[in-house]
């Protein structure tokens, strides 16, 4: 590393669990984030904070006003921007270690192994289950660990997916038919911090190897209580992904 970057990452660097080796893993480490929004744009941007040294943002979306209350990554110049472009910017505004480019394109089956090639990690922070299940598959077929973050009204939930414990679709098989978005029921805008945070902290700790992932594990915040719980997760023999 480079004096500014000894500096920059001093703090990083003082920690065992990440000390030069994990830090030079940081910077070179290839990561994905699909979903530019509430989750998505604080993950990118602690994980650019950080030093991860390439992100791809996926997503076809633009920054709209209501997008503001809670995605803090966009201000009011951005609206009318795609909002994968304006996060990418972000994140090398933020870090110039970080290389961020921006595919401004909807991610399904048809095109998610292509996408979704060659990162170490992938960061899922959208709100379509058809997305989800595309992603999943991707990885599962790639080998590649997925985190995977959720919020609706004041609750969040984190879960990572990797070989060889359960895939997503061994927690959720099917999309549930009342699945509701952000639109219908409402999001408190500071729990996408929250969650999108801990999505960037799992990232890390997969990339570094420090501590223990949320692999095979569910992480559950309720935001009125002001409590959180870990559950465990099995896999499905008869998962429609990975069963068998």
């Amino acid at each position: 590393m480079t004096p500014r970057q000894i500096d920059r990452y001093a703090r990083h660097l003082m920690l065992r669990e990440v000390g030069g080796p994990g830090q030079n893993a940081m910077l070179r480490a290839r990561v994905a984030i699909v979903g530019a929004g509430g989750l998505g744009g604080p993950a990118g941007l602690y994980l650019a904070a950080a030093g991860i040294g390439h992100v791809t943002v996926i997503d076809d979306d633009q920054v709209e006003r209501s997008n503001l209350q809670r995605q803090v990554q966009f201000s009011e110049a951005s609206i009318g921007e795609p909002k994968a472009r304006v996060l990418a910017d972000r994140m090398m505004a933020i870090n110039p270690d970080c290389i961020a480019g921006a595919r401004q394109r909807r991610l399904d089956e048809t095109n998610a192994h292509i996408l979704l090639d060659g990162y170490d990690v992938v960061l899922d922070g959208t709100d379509s289950f058809e997305t989800r299940f595309a992603i999943n598959a991707a990885c599962l077929h790639r080998g590649i660990p997925l985190v995977s973050g959720a919020v609706g009204r004041w609750d969040g939930q984190l879960g990572v997916f990797a070989k060889p414990g359960p895939c997503y679709r061994c927690f959720v098989t099917d999309a549930p038919e009342d699945a509701q978005s952000c639109a219908e029921v409402g999001i408190i805008g500071a729990l996408t911090g929250i969650v999108g945070s801990a999505m960037a902290l799992e990232a890390i700790k997969i990339v570094t190897g420090a501590g223990h992932a949320l692999a095979g594990r569910l992480w559950l915040y309720d935001g009125l209580a002001g409590e959180s719980r870990t559950v465990r997760l099995s896999r499905d023999p008869n998962c429609p992904a990975c069963g068998g």
